[in-house]
């Protein structure tokens, strides 16, 4: 009798079974990991955004707060204005070009109060572009800087909302 050299077909399809069983196990970790990682980077994305609406208001008082896009800057080298401050990365800045970073969809408005021309507040927000897939958690933050999160996930980029919802802790 002759000796095969090989594999054969049960051999074969007994390895592709437990491949598929490790890949079973292993790709809804995978997928909790990535969405933990989007979060962890759209919560600190907002308290860059607390930072940079912080500076943006010390440094053009007779302004107030600004909204997302004149916080960063695209030109290189980037020259500070009021339209263009150059203090936060400029794919944030644009909302990733209109594709979200890390997948959030980031947003700030400034809002002046009392009928005055003084922007004085603000709401940043950051929210999943699809829920339960690339986070499950929305964060937002005001003038106050505390970042805080909406676990729906729908996130609000309204100043009276955001101060609804409870800090994050961490």
């Amino acid at each position: 009798m002759r000796k095969q050299k090989g594999f054969s077909l049960i051999e074969l399809l007994i390895v592709v079974a437990i491949i598929l069983i490790i890949a079973a196990i292993a790709i809804p970790n995978l997928l909790r990991a990535r969405m933990a990682a989007n979060e962890s980077s759209a919560a600190s994305s907002i308290r860059t955004v607390n930072t940079a609406e912080v500076t943006y208001y010390s440094t053009y008082p007779a302004t107030g707060y600004a909204a997302l896009a004149a916080l960063g800057g695209a030109a290189s080298p980037c020259v500070p204005a009021i339209a263009n401050a150059c203090l936060i990365d400029n794919n944030l800045a644009t909302n990733g070009g209109g594709a979200g970073k890390s997948g959030y969809n980031f947003a700030a408005v400034a809002a002046a109060t009392g009928g005055g021309v003084l922007l004085s507040q603000y709401a940043a927000n950051g929210a999943p572009i699809v829920f339960q897939q690339t986070g499950t958690r929305a964060f937002c933050s005001v003038e106050d800087a505390v970042v805080r999160q909406d676990p729906a996930g729908a996130g609000s980029t309204t100043h009276d909302a955001c101060v609804a919802f409870l800090p994050l802790n961490n």
